[in-house]
């Protein structure tokens, strides 16, 4: 099995003698595709987020590297970008760079709302419509594809705003987040109550709270599945250290630890896009490469999760 490293050297290289590689090939292969419940519209499995190192960079004086990650994005026919108002310059800079490389329309683009803040409280109507007018300018587009109502932040309210942006034909598509296990009962009310297109959560595979309920219930209400936080950050990579993916791995075509990661989430039916954030763009291929090519079925997805449990905690 090769390393994250030397699979990432193989298949960023261009030289024609690698056409016949084993780690070239897999790469080549087309991305998955899976429906959004509510349209059968289909987008890949993979994304790319923009929180984290991207949101870092985006604040910096130099995005040359935000670019290249968008370029090698859209080059291998990624979609999904996920961001929000919160993530800094993350919107306004991702928008501007794809308008530089032409790609503003070949991008899925998703972002969010919220300015009754994490701590709950009533949203102001005028303020919630400002940041998503805000949203609307810095993407450069008159229809975003999916916005979502961030950590469940007065739902009534800012979803209630989505709505009638939907009904405007403004807005594609229409959901809510949460990335706290202590909001997933409110989670699953608004599940059950709401017109949803998408729900985010964060999900990976030492953190499988959303198998328990709210997967299941989001294939029961057909709604879409936007998973973050695929690699807790960098806790996964951290976790498993300099050790080599299992041999058994390649049965399903992980060559690293992210696809392997990525492979294991993809994997279950109700997840419509992973969206792992990065700002750099060799990352970005292997990402992508977690969404092509085999997938673990239920034995081997098990397998995989006992082995990551099986290793000492981050």
């Amino acid at each position: 099995m090769l390393s994250r490293r030397e699979w990432l050297n193989l298949t960023l290289g261009a030289g024609a003698a690698l056409t016949f590689d084993r780690s070239v090939l897999h790469a080549q292969q087309p991305l998955i595709t899976r429906a959004i419940p509510s349209s059968g519209e289909k987008i890949p499995v993979v994304g790319l987020g923009s929180s984290a190192t991207f949101s870092q960079v985006a604040r910096s004086e130099d995005v040359t590297g935000l670019r290249e990650v968008l370029k090698a994005f859209t080059d291998q026919a990624g979609t999904v970008f996920d961001t929000a108002p919160s993530y800094g310059a993350s919107e306004e800079v991702a928008g501007r760079i794809a308008g530089e490389l032409g790609v503003t329309e070949k991008v899925f683009w998703a972002t969010k709302v919220n300015v009754a803040g994490r701590g709950g409280g009533s949203a102001d109507p005028a303020a919630a419509k400002a940041q998503i007018d805000a949203s609307f300018a810095k993407l450069k587009k008159g229809k975003i594809d999916l916005i979502q109502v961030h950590n469940l932040g007065d739902v009534p309210t800012q979803l209630g705003l989505l709505k009638e942006l939907k009904k405007a034909g403004r807005v594609r598509y229409i959901g809510v987040t949460s990335t706290n296990k202590s909001q997933y009962a409110e989670l699953q009310t608004v599940m059950r109550n709401e017109p949803l297109d998408f729900i985010g959560v964060d999900y990976a595979i030492d953190n499988r709270d959303v198998e328990e309920a709210i997967l299941p219930l989001a294939q029961q209400r057909k709604i879409g599945v936007l998973v973050y936080v695929p690699f807790g950050r960098t806790r996964l990579f951290t976790r498993v250290g300099d050790r080599q993916v299992p041999d058994w791995a390649k049965a399903f075509g992980a060559e690293t630890w992210a696809q392997f990661f990525l492979k294991y989430l993809i994997a279950h039916p109700a997840v419509t896009c992973v969206t792992p954030a990065t700002s750099r763009a060799k990352n970005v291929v292997d990402n992508l490469a977690g969404g092509r090519g085999q997938l673990p079925d239920d034995a081997t997805r098990k397998k995989m999760a006992q082995y990551i449990e099986g290793l000492p905690s981050a």
